[in-house]
């Protein structure tokens, strides 16, 4: 699981300032605590993909995520990990098309964390870079 630890602090204005150490970029507020929660996942999220639309690699958590913790959603974090194995094979998008024998607007759709993708098709996306992925269950 992909989980960030969020600072919560209130601000000189009354709101609730949150940010994420792990990734500098994401700054939000909320009028209350749980609406910065709220804001922050978001953000964290959409700042995931410019780390993605950028070529750029994805920060790890730190070990301790702190109390309050961002856990990106289960399909966002199956992109994640195919586009980590694009750049760790130093695969571009187009070759990995030509290797799913699909058009290069699929691939980009895989990576896309608003596109709703079937598990099946990050599953044929990540065998075709001799990956497979693996699904686990926890108590929460």
């Amino acid at each position: 699981m992909l989980t960030y630890g969020a600072r919560l602090r209130k601000d000189t204005n009354g709101t609730f300032l949150a940010t994420v150490p792990d990734l500098p970029e994401v700054v939000t507020f909320g009028e209350t605590r749980e609406e910065a929660i709220s804001r922050v996942r978001d953000v964290v999220e959409d700042c995931l993909a410019e780390y993605v639309a950028r070529r750029r690699p994805i920060p790890r958590p730190a070990k301790s995520p702190g109390r309050h913790r961002v856990t990106v959603p289960a399909l966002t974090e199956m992109k994640i990990a195919l586009y980590e194995a694009l750049r760790s094979e130093g695969v571009t998008k187009s070759e990995l098309a030509r290797r799913m024998n699909v058009h290069p607007p699929q691939v980009d759709r895989l990576l896309d964390f608003k596109h709703a993708s079937r598990l099946d098709q990050i599953e044929a996306a990540l065998r075709a870079l001799g990956q497979k992925l693996v699904v686990s269950i926890e108590a929460a």
